[in-house]
């Protein structure tokens, strides 16, 4: 098929893109003023004028000053009080540039800089728009993304992030880590529910979070996700060694936070797992090395920790090989 006569249009001219990356960096490495103000002021016109560029120019050239802009953040945060411009400002700056960016088609790129921008506002401890950007983000996930992957790679980012923050209300952080445990049960295929069920416990363990029961929780909601998969599998025999491997992944989270001292995960759990690993593989028609050299690699971690002595060595005592 013969495509239209003429240049590309500018969304797929890799001179264009050349152009409008070097812009790009221009921002990335230019952008600045004498004073804060000054580059607060700065912002405002070169956002005005990348703003007649086009959906095309924009979804290169805004990302750059939403950076500068971050980076605008920090310094009146460092400042303080003795800060010329007012911090508010600064973020709503950052909300309409990234809500803009939404709205000219790039919505993935938007979802990730409101998450930047959830992190900059919990480093200046303003717990009301740290829920905002990350509710604008929920927001895109739910009209923008359909698409399997980018939905499991944007519920990576939720958690990544969530698990970095500190200035939200418990009744704030229980509504997003809800919102995201939510988003995990409705994934589409088993495997990615399964792996976004375990890492949804890593929201209830973090620096100011320790919430054994939950962190328990989540990862039996992942072994019986991981049950439910190898059943299908079984079934239909496909897929055996990925609901296998999936078995071996969920013990090694339970490893993790063993020995991050979680006292709900108990050597008798992990004990039931390795049980239950060795007799799926016993059973299971179809070898595959990698799943072996993973769990091969988990049964050497935990001798090493055995041999350490000491407190580790003390509570993997209990685990028999």
């Amino acid at each position: 098929i013969k495509g239209p006569e003429g240049p590309p249009p500018p969304e797929v001219d890799e001179d264009f893109e050349d152009q409008q990356n070097m812009v790009a960096r221009l921002i990335h490495t230019s952008l600045k003023g004498s004073t804060l103000e000054a580059h607060f002021k700065v912002l405002h016109v070169v956002r005005k004028q990348f703003g007649a560029g086009g959906a095309a120019r924009l979804r290169i050239t805004l990302p750059p000053v939403v950076f500068s802009a971050l980076k605008l953040t920090r310094d009146v945060v460092a400042q303080g009080a003795e800060a010329e411009v007012s911090i508010k400002k600064v973020f709503q700056f950052l909300h309409q540039t990234v809500q803009a960016l939404a709205e000219q088609g790039s919505p993935d790129t938007a979802l990730r800089l409101y998450l930047e921008c959830a992190l900059a506002s919990d480093a200046a401890a303003n717990e009301p728009i740290t829920y905002e950007f990350f509710t604008q983000a929920f927001l895109i996930y739910e009209e923008e993304v359909s698409d399997s992957r980018a939905q499991v790679s944007s519920l990576q980012l939720f958690i990544g992030a969530l698990t970095r923050i500190t200035c939200l209300g418990q009744e704030n952080r229980d509504s997003l880590v809800h919102k995201c445990a939510g988003y995990s049960s409705r994934l589409l295929k088993k495997p990615d529910q399964c792996r976004a069920a375990y890492l949804c416990s890593h929201l209830f363990w973090t620096e100011a979070v320790k919430d054994s029961e939950n962190v328990l929780l989540c990862l039996k909601r992942a072994l019986k996700i991981a049950n439910k998969a190898q059943e299908v599998a079984s079934a239909t025999s496909t897929g055996e060694s990925v609901s296998l491997g999936l078995f071996v992944e969920v013990h090694n989270k339970y490893l993790y936070f063993f020995n991050a001292g979680n006292e709900a995960v108990t050597p008798s759990i992990l004990q039931g797992l390795m049980e239950l690993i060795r007799n799926e593989m016993q059973n299971s028609d179809n070898s595959n090395q990698t799943v072996e050299a993973f769990y091969s690699s988990t049964l050497s971690h935990i001798q090493h920790q055995k041999a350490q002595g000491g407190e580790i060595g003390e509570r993997f005592a209990a685990l028999a090989m």
